[in-house]
């Protein structure tokens, strides 16, 4: 008798844990253990943020480091540096077909709308009047004769009032780049 009331005090105890452990609530987790890791105060980019000395959430980035896949790039933005740089800078790429497609990948998105889908510079800025000056024809003697050094490095740091693409474009994309208008636009 005694067993078989243990067995059903036991048995209860199990049906009542199971039952009050279900929860009809499904957006309810449950318990919170540690709130302040649950409910974090977020801070957005551009507002004040008292957790840093300059009361900013968004900080530069720290001195001296270098994003992931990327190199420091030796040369500035002057007429000598440009010049060294043709003279130093080779391209380590094949003109095979997949790196000339990817050129005219890279061309399309951040060449074209300047210097024309035929390098021409007559591209969709510059004809549509958004743009007053003309970007440089990449079929030009110049820039024919021009080491691939230079075309790379302009492409890299801007010339002129051709801004930067450094940032954007990756080195070996910079390069495909290269190869599309030596191989296709100016083969043409």
């Amino acid at each position: 008798m005694k067993l078989n009331n243990g067995i059903i005090i036991g048995l209860t105890l199990l049906v009542v844990g199971t039952l009050s452990s279900c929860d009809h609530n499904r957006n309810n987790p449950g318990w919170q253990y540690a709130d302040d890791m649950v409910q974090s105060a977020a801070y957005e980019s551009y507002t004040a943020n008292p957790n840093f000395a300059d009361g900013k959430t968004m900080q530069p980035k720290v001195a001296g480091t270098i994003a992931r896949g990327m190199m420091p790039y030796p040369f500035q933005k002057t007429d000598e540096d440009r010049l060294k740089a043709g003279e130093s800078l080779e391209n380590p790429l094949q003109a095979t077909a997949a790196n000339r497609a990817r050129g005219k990948e890279v061309y399309r998105i951040y060449c074209s709308s300047c210097h024309g889908d035929r390098g021409d510079g007559q591209g969709l800025l510059y004809t549509s009047r958004k743009y007053p000056y003309p970007p440089a024809s990449l079929l030009s003697e110049k820039m024919r004769t021009a080491p691939d050094g230079e075309i790379y490095h302009v492409i890299s740091v801007g010339w002129g009032i051709m801004a930067e693409h450094g940032s954007m474009i990756k080195p070996d994309d910079r390069w495909k780049a290269v190869l599309y208008v030596r191989n296709t636009l100016q083969s043409q």
